[in-house]
């Protein structure tokens, strides 16, 4: 994939248009210069954990025995979850009811902005590209987008109209839907290549001794 995709996959991935609602609720009773202190805290919070999987991540799955194929399938599993939530959100989700309190790393750093599906698509990509320098990049490239539009998500939500928000979150579900799937599948099919290379490897290397007999 080109930058371009991976980025732009990623920047669908942190669904800022979908999350503006939820920030708007959380942040409501604070001002405005304070709400803007805390989306800056948060987003930085949250980009610091998706560059600590970016260059520890391989560290921190060797340590638990999770192979990339995995991640990949449980990644695209994740993504379909939450394209499938953006797309035909329960009517019990209220995600404005949320604590009154001034929230701290939980809920909008995580699971919010670095959440599951974000952290397994850093960590997928990082893989592919071989680079994590230039996945850190990316990264920035994605995340710049979402903070500014996260940090404007008053005037956003005033501008669109709650209808406006709603199409644009099932639009970029759909996208998500797609990156989900074609990251399930390359990840099945990688783990299915590597069991037929392990279950045809023995095989392979018996002939040169039934020759010699």
């Amino acid at each position: 994939m080109s930058i371009f995709a991976v980025t732009l996959s990623l920047f669908l991935v942190f669904n800022a248009l979908g999350n503006v609602p939820l920030f708007v609720g959380m942040l409501s009773k604070f001002d405005v210069k304070k709400q803007k202190q805390i989306i800056t805290r948060e987003l930085l919070i949250a980009l610091f954990v998706l560059l600590l999987f970016n260059f520890f991540g391989d560290n921190i799955l060797g340590l638990l025995g999770i192979s990339q194929p995995i991640i990949g399938i449980a990644g695209g599993t994740l993504l379909f979850i939450i394209a499938l939530g953006m797309i035909f959100p329960r009517p019990g989700d209220k995600k404005e009811d949320l604590s009154r309190q001034e929230p701290y790393i939980v809920p909008l750093a995580l699971p919010i902005v670095a959440g599951p599906g974000s952290i397994a698509t850093v960590m997928v990509y990082t893989e592919q590209l071989h680079n994590p320098w230039l996945m850190t990049g990316i990264i920035l490239m994605a995340w710049a987008p979402t903070y500014f539009i996260l940090l404007a998500s008053s005037h956003i939500k005033h501008f669109l109209g709650q209808k406006g928000l709603i199409a644009c979150q099932k639009l970029g579900g759909m996208l998500i839907c797609l990156l989900a799937v074609q990251m399930f599948t390359a990840g099945g099919i990688v783990l299915l290549q590597g069991a037929f290379h392990v279950s045809s490897g023995p095989s392979v290397g018996q002939t040169p001794s039934l020759e010699g007999k």
